[in-house]
């Protein structure tokens, strides 16, 4: 496999749920365990494009774009490689690039589900649209600050929170297996968004989801950055 993988991140969006840790632990594999923040597991989608997308060394010119989402678990754990903590994405990650979709999980960690994610591009608003038997929608223009009751106290605590993790688990091709991948950027910076409509099936899915244990907390774009995506050394779930 390929070890690291340089791009541009032209926008980033977390969208933030904040769930009942039973039914997040119902979705993790051993020896991950959700990392709360007040009580609450942190679950979300991470929507991302990206753009001169390249293996490390070789010049943006040569690189590609891509449209990505997934759903994602923030998680922590005493085994493995090394303790510590991150996020689990607990199904495929999706894209719209062919090459993304052949290369994932062959040449660089991430088993990817290829799907159309339409965008209304714009610096200060975010238009999404991921159709398909997992379906997502999200609205809202940026904002000067989270939403009241939101599990973070400001958008400082929420950048310290997903700053840190930066590192990336899913079910890899064979059986058994986790793939791991690490986001370097350039720069972190985070700014709310005043979410207007929001939706995913994955989230309203009430054999994942019993009634009344997700609930939408926040959201956060990423500001454009340079950024590295590093392999990690695949290990075994039990």
């Amino acid at each position: 496999m390929m070890r690291t993988v340089d791009c541009r991140i032209d926008q980033r969006v977390l969208v933030n749920v904040r769930v009942d840790p039973d039914a997040a632990a119902r979705l993790l594999p051993a020896p991950f365990r959700p990392r709360l923040v007040g009580g609450a597991a942190v679950a979300g989608i991470c929507l991302l494009w990206l753009e001169a997308v390249r293996p490390a060394g070789l010049p943006a010119r040569a690189g590609l774009r891509s449209a990505n989402a997934a759903h994602r678990i923030a998680v922590e754990w005493d085994e493995g490689p090394e303790p510590g903590h991150g996020v689990f994405i607990p199904r495929s990650r999706h894209t719209d690039s062919a090459v993304t979709a052949l290369a994932g999980g062959r040449l660089f960690p991430g088993v990817h589900e290829q799907a159309r994610i339409r965008r209304t591009a714009a610096p200060d608003r975010v238009d999404v649209h991921l159709p398909g038997p997992i379906e997502v929608t999200l609205t809202g223009p940026v904002a000067d600050r989270l939403p009241p009751g939101s599990l973070f106290a400001d958008v400082d605590a929420a950048t310290a929170f997903f700053a840190r993790d930066s590192t990336g688990w899913s079910a890899g091709r064979h059986p058994g297996t986790l793939d791991g991948v690490e986001l370097l950027a350039e720069r972190f910076e985070l700014v709310p968004l005043d979410v207007t409509s929001m939706s995913s099936t994955f989230f309203a899915d009430p054999e994942r989801f019993p009634v009344g244990s997700a609930h939408f907390d926040s959201a956060l774009l990423m500001r454009p950055t340079p950024a590295r995506w590093r392999a990690l050394t695949p290990w075994r779930a039990r």
